[in-house]
């Protein structure tokens, strides 16, 4: 397979400096200010972040000494260890690697002469920032856990783990490690360092996305979107997204819909995205996301793209073994509000995209371990995309992407790719396991739930 040559000189222009070098240790950065963790690229593992370090300088939730030392090396020719994704990719195939993507994105190419022109052990404000304030949330869902939720930390703490041969939930190892998260409160350092880098941060941000927890549950949420409508120089150049359940209370959402709404007509932001989450439909659905109302959830999506017309929404489908059975219903939904809410003023001219992945862990809930006329269900679900495409673009009638399509057909592969047969029954029956722990923790029924899967509940029992 040959590489598009523009992704080519991209390579060729980073090898030129290293044959390590990526553009995205310094323009990119993920921050979990909920416990102190932070990583550039969702390759290499969140590494803590020093409090001493950002008591000194606030710029440390992205230049920490390590992330510093990892740039030298790259600056010399060197291949960090903790990149390795990467480096598989590049020495395995001839495909490019997420080292020439992300540093070909905007953000990071733009700077290009910047980053390599200065001191390795430089300071350098990222263009491209994700951040977690809290891990605050009203959800559970199944594949989740308490570092992500507090629903799920206040859970594992009052009745512990689940009772899977991996302690699905276990508290333990985040407590040997520090990475207990912070209350919302109780005073954190980490979001205080954040407020005191933010008016220098956000001057010539490229993209600023909030995640959790539930953000909008979150007072940073609110005080971070007041800074920029309030702002006597607001950067319009910002392309801003948030992610939300879309199940907070009513007066939260509205809320959320004026702010939103307010920032797009005063132009203090370049576009915005909303992501909010779904795996498949109806009972089924809540039964993956415990707190969903999904008739609620629907509505409100709704909502969004009717008063928010210059909004795309992108729903975030973590595909896991309870989702075959319900999604092409969901496949259809969208693409009935691709239909009803495509514009020129949207991202991309579309109102939605469904964007799938498939779940890696939890190993008892991966699509790995469904029979094999179940996955012939995903088989069926890439194929109604497919049909669902559109190869003419129409204002009216804007269907699956290609991009779409093709991530969904990635799932089926993955789905039928070999796993241990030792391992495939051991997670099976974790599987169970976990199921019956929930129904007993959280009033469900799993079998009436999923009258599809009673063979197998019963052959894994």
């Amino acid at each position: 397979m040959k590489l598009p040559v523009a992704f080519k000189d991209v390579k060729n222009k980073l090898d030129n400096v290293g044959c390590g070098f990526c553009l995205a240790k310094w323009s990119q950065v993920t921050m979990h200010l909920h416990n102190g963790l932070t990583h550039s690229c969702h390759h290499p593992a969140p590494h803590k972040i020093p409090l001493k370090e950002i008591q000194l300088n606030p710029t440390a939730l992205h230049n920490t000494r390590h992330k510093k030392r990892q740039r030298m090396a790259m600056l010399k020719g060197k291949r960090p260890k903790e990149c390795d994704y990467c480096w598989n990719v590049e020495d395995n195939s001839d495909r490019f690697s997420d080292r020439v993507l992300k540093s070909a994105e905007p953000w990071s190419m733009n700077h290009f002469d910047d980053i390599v022109s200065k001191p390795w052990n430089t300071d350098y404000n990222p263009k491209y920032v994700e951040v977690s304030f809290s891990n605050t949330c009203n959800f559970k869902c199944s594949y989740c856990g308490p570092l992500f939720s507090s629903k799920w930390m206040d859970e594992v703490r009052s009745k512990g783990p689940y009772p899977t041969d991996d302690k699905f939930g276990r508290l333990d190892t985040l407590e040997e490690k520090g990475h207990i998260p912070y209350l919302q409160s109780e005073y954190n350092p980490y979001v205080e360092a954040f407020w005191k880098w933010w008016p220098e941060l956000y001057t010539d941000l490229d993209t600023f996305r909030i995640t959790g927890g539930e953000p909008l549950l979150s007072k940073d949420t609110w005080k971070l979107l007041d800074f920029i409508i309030q702002s006597p120089e607001p950067n319009r150049n910002l392309k801003l997204s948030v992610n939300t359940n879309l199940g907070i209370p009513d007066n939260l959402f509205n809320k959320f819909v004026e702010k939103v709404d307010k920032l797009i007509e005063e132009e203090r932001v370049k576009e915005f995205i909303i992501f909010t989450s779904v795996d498949g439909w109806g009972e089924q659905a809540e039964y993956i996301r415990n707190g969903l109302v999904f008739n609620k959830f629907w509505d409100n999506i709704n909502t969004l793209l009717n008063k928010l017309p210059k909004v795309t929404v992108v729903l975030m489908s973590t595909y896991n073994m309870f989702s075959p059975f319900t999604y092409n219903k969901l496949i259809e939904g969208v693409y009935k509000l691709k239909k009803e809410y495509a514009n020129k003023d949207r991202y991309w001219k579309h109102a939605i995209h469904l964007d799938t992945s498939y779940l890696r862990y939890p190993h008892h809930q991966t699509v790995q371990l469904l029979d094999s006329e179940h996955k012939e269900l995903i088989r069926s679900n890439a194929e109604l995309m497919y049909f669902k495409s559109s190869p003419v673009f129409n204002y009216n009638d804007l269907g699956f992407t290609t991009i779409e399509i093709n991530k969904m057909k990635r799932i089926y592969d993955w789905s039928k790719s070999h796993i241990d047969s030792k391992k495939l029954k051991l997670e099976r029956n974790n599987l169970v396991k976990f199921v019956d722990e929930h129904d007993k923790r959280r009033g469900t029924n799993f079998l009436k739930t999923f009258p599809e899967l009673e063979k197998f509940y019963y052959d894994n029992k």
